[in-house]
């Protein structure tokens, strides 16, 4: 690896994640519970935590599934419809018309509160300063992802980026990461995958002998009984630098 004043190494190469990596979204409850708490009345549930209830649980068991996760994250708008319409049925309410709206309403809001995390065009730069290679790897379709780079300004930032919808594969699957590294003719101990999920981002990467590093940016700490570590944790991706 090269190093930096002699003290600080530096990859060849960085693979980041895009969403609630270098896009900052906030906590999609938040989200959940405004929507809920402005169709409460139109749907007819006793209260708020009713519905909201019903779409959690229809949340988990829709991305609880490793098939419905990568179809859905393909087309995450008509994925949000099919969880919202799936919690109406399951509490017994036939309303597909105020379902989609509720869905829809969801996304405006989540995709509206989208703000670059702070500093993070600040890491990037530091890095291309520094003739680090950077390389942008996100799930996702491409419609979706490549609005969110032209909304940022984020492309100009990266040597390679790779999507998801257009590859044809996603994280974590081990063809990723290795197109990536043949892209800048790097080997694997020499690169790092930045990311916010220990599944998709740290999993696959460290199975190849990646360094990994996990943005918590939660807080909430490594999960006790997780079997997925990675290299190393930080809360941000400015304490990269």
């Amino acid at each position: 690896m090269k190093t930096e004043n002699g003290v600080q190494p530096l990859p060849a190469a960085i693979l980041l994640d895009l969403d609630d990596t270098i896009i900052a979204y906030g906590d999609a409850e938040v989200c959940w519970q405004a929507v809920c708490s402005r169709f409460v009345s139109q749907v007819g549930v006793s209260c708020v935590e009713e519905l909201l209830g019903a779409i959690h649980k229809t949340r988990d068991w829709y991305w609880g599934n490793l098939e419905r996760h990568r179809q859905g994250r393909l087309r995450l708008l008509d994925a949000r419809r099919e969880i919202v319409a799936e919690a109406f049925s399951r509490l017994g309410i036939d309303a597909p018309d105020i379902a989609r709206n509720l869905a829809d309403a969801y996304a405006e809001m989540r995709e509206g509160r989208a703000r670059l995390f702070p500093g993070a065009l600040d890491t990037i730069q530091h890095f291309r300063n520094r003739d680090v290679r950077l390389g942008l790897v996100t799930n996702g379709g491409s419609e979706m992802q490549r609005g969110k780079l032209e909304r940022f300004g984020l492309e100009p930032y990266f040597d390679c980026i790779l999507i998801e919808g257009e590859f044809g594969a996603g994280k974590p699957d081990e063809s990723v990461f290795l197109h990536m590294l043949k892209r800048f003719d790097v080997a694997v101990g020499d690169a790092w995958m930045v990311g916010d999920d220990l599944q998709r981002d740290i999993s696959g990467a460290q199975s190849l002998g990646i360094f990994t590093i996990w943005v918590d940016w939660r807080g909430n700490g490594l999960p006790e009984s997780s079997p997925i570590v990675p290299d190393r944790i930080v809360r941000s991706i400015n304490e990269l630098r």
